[in-house]
């Protein structure tokens, strides 16, 4: 199998870092945390196609979500090995629903929400246009004080992750890290622009970027003597051999 080397072109052989998301939740179900059926299946998908590919990691990071578990546990049945699993909150999502309701404070009552969703006769895409104006609210910069976690802590906080990660790649080949959709777009965002962005275009990358991740999509890291560098965002060729197994939320 031919061996990942270093942007700069030096030809020293790297370390992987592998950024996971999580497999489908379960929307409008009572704890959405929990993977739906169909997220075990991706999970395991995902990892039968990592072993298939000799991409099979020798650590797998997660973050302390219930979701995050799951997936863990679907995409190590799919590899067929154990591996060592270590725990970092610094990968853990954004908290949505706490940002979704102060952009909608009647969500607070999931009653409520539920009806206002129904009455528009397509739900899921209605969640998204809320989803969207609130973390447009959100990571503008305008409004930090109303939120649990400003979306400058939140950078902050996967930035920590990210910097922990590349240092456990210094001692593994490739390491996994089970993550969800909002850490993932802003390690992307991060590794892309650098400080090169101003808040609100760091934002708009982000959101961008949040925006298409697909369930089990993959971001590949490539971790070499100049530090990590993003080779591939969001890689899903494992789910769409069967295109019930492509999800987004």
């Amino acid at each position: 199998m031919p061996q990942d080397h270093a942007p700069s072109g030096e030809g020293a052989q790297v370390s992987r870092l592998l950024l996971v998301r999580h497999g489908q939740a379960s929307f409008g179900a009572r704890n959405y945390d929990a993977l739906s059926t169909m997220g075990g299946r991706q999970s395991r998908a995902l990892g039968e196609s990592l072993a298939a590919r000799g991409l099979t990691p020798d650590l797998v990071v997660r973050g302390n979500m219930r979701r995050h578990t799951g997936t863990v546990e679907g995409l190590l049945e799919g590899v067929g090995s154990s591996v060592e699993v270590r725990v970092d909150d610094g990968w853990d999502e954004f908290d949505f629903q706490h940002v979704v309701e102060v952009y909608k404070p009647m969500y607070r009552n999931r009653t409520l929400m539920k009806a206002d969703l129904a009455r528009t006769l397509r739900p899921l895409q209605a969640f998204q246009e809320v989803f969207e104006g609130a973390t447009a609210r959100w990571s503008s910069g305008e409004h930090d004080e109303d939120y649990e976690e400003s979306f400058p802590a939140f950078r902050e906080r996967v930035a920590g992750g990210l910097e922990r990660a590349a240092e456990l790649a210094r001692e593994h080949k490739t390491v996994a890290v089970v993550s969800s959709g909002g850490p993932i777009a802003m390690a992307a965002a991060l590794l892309t622009a650098g400080d090169s962005l101003e808040a609100a275009e760091l934002a708009t990358l982000w959101s961008a970027l949040n925006r298409v991740s697909v369930n089990t999509g993959v971001t590949k890291l490539i971790a070499g003597r100049r530090g990590l560098s993003l080779s591939t965002y969001n890689e899903h060729t494992h789910v769409e051999t069967d295109t019930r197994l492509l999800t987004y939320r």
